[in-house]
């Protein structure tokens, strides 16, 4: 996760991720566990027996207001503002400002000039 350009995370953010939660557990057979978030839950998906996290589903609220719903993958950068500023210098745009996404790092979305979405995480130290 910690490694610049390592894929550290994929979860995907819709209105009613209790609905794409049941979904996922009955069609791949992933186990999720409650991740709180204010006053809602969002969810971390296991596979099967328990192990490591796989992935997350999410509500479209608070720092996810406004993200399309899609598998989103959450790339490792070692300096998120210098990689916000190139995107933008080669076409690109910040679709999230960066935000603490708890303990784990500063994070923010971006477009690439082709229109798909991607997170990009600066690990924290």
């Amino acid at each position: 996760m910690s490694e610049p350009g390592s894929i550290a995370w994929v979860d995907l953010t819709v209105a009613n991720a209790e609905n794409l939660r049941d979904f996922y557990t009955a069609v791949v057979g992933w186990e999720c566990e409650a991740l709180e978030v204010g006053d809602y839950s969002d969810f971390v998906m296991r596979p099967a027996g328990g192990g490591p996290a796989v992935a997350g589903i999410c509500h479209a609220q608070g720092v996810n207001q406004g993200l399309p719903p899609q598998w989103m993958v959450h790339i490792t950068v070692a300096d998120l503002d210098s990689s916000l500023a190139r995107c933008q210098e080669l076409g690109g745009k910040v679709r999230a400002e960066p935000f603490q996404m708890g303990t784990f790092g500063r994070m923010a979305v971006i477009e690439d000039p082709a229109g798909a979405v991607a997170a990009l995480l600066q690990p924290t130290r």
